[in-house]
């Protein structure tokens, strides 16, 4: 069954796209960052994880590597296919409940950063809920001039091109953003919408669903480390 894209979302190029734009062949294609390194110096080792919107595993495979245990969920089937050696769940994470608790809850990708506010609480809530006594929220922001001095691009050491081509307001604080990533044998696009939040914004956002930051992981405060406020 093919899912309805979400409002804002869509995308272009070879191969199947998912609900919020991105396309499967293309996120087969790029690169592991530095995330794992930056997952790893953060929580314990052997720590249980729950990776929300793990796409077809480029960060999911990294990690059993440094022998992590992973659930790695996402609402598109044919991202979960790419991904290997982890108990995989398929579904809208906004909705998850999965009557258990994890040592580690991963929401990266800038989800936090959801056009839609109630989504944005939603995935939030879904990280609390899952959630152990004593564990942490690891959350990747928008950096600072994510938005700004467009349109801009980097060639990356693999030989392929990703260029942010325009972010333009759509009311409500609500940005929708084009970005392109040309590959000498394909080009694939994604339009999606976005919310910008300042650092206030986001400790803010946070504290509405009953976290609070314990530390920023990097120095431009993209990656971050919350936990539960009442624990």
């Amino acid at each position: 069954m093919r899912l309805k894209m979400r409002e804002g979302h869509q995308g272009t190029g070879p191969g199947p796209i998912t609900p919020d734009g991105c396309a499967v062949e293309l996120y087969s294609r790029l690169p592991v960052g530095d995330e794992p390194d930056i997952v790893a110096a953060a929580v314990p080792e052997g720590a249980r994880i729950l990776e929300l919107g793990c796409g077809v595993g480029r960060v999911t495979h990294s990690l059993l590597e440094r022998g992590f245990t992973v659930t790695a969920v996402d609402e598109s089937p044919e991202m979960l296919r790419r991904v290997r050696q982890a108990r995989t769940i398929c579904g809208p994470i906004e909705h998850l409940d999965l009557a258990e608790t994890f040592d580690v809850v991963m929401l990266a990708s800038f989800l936090v950063h959801a056009g839609d506010a109630e989504v944005r609480r939603g995935l939030l809530r879904a990280c609390v809920r899952h959630l152990a006594d004593g564990g942490c929220v690891l959350i990747q922001r928008e950096g600072a001039d994510y938005h700004r001095d467009l349109p801009r691009e980097r060639v990356d050491p693999a030989g392929f091109t990703v260029r942010i081509v325009s972010s333009d307001p759509v009311g409500d604080g609500v940005h929708s953003v084009r970005a392109e990533y040309v590959f000498p044998d394909a080009t694939w696009t994604q339009t999606f919408r976005a919310r910008p939040l300042s650092r206030q914004q986001f400790e803010e956002a946070l504290a509405e669903e009953g976290l609070r930051v314990d530390r920023y992981l990097t120095e431009d405060g993209v990656w971050v480390k919350a936990v539960a406020m009442n624990r």
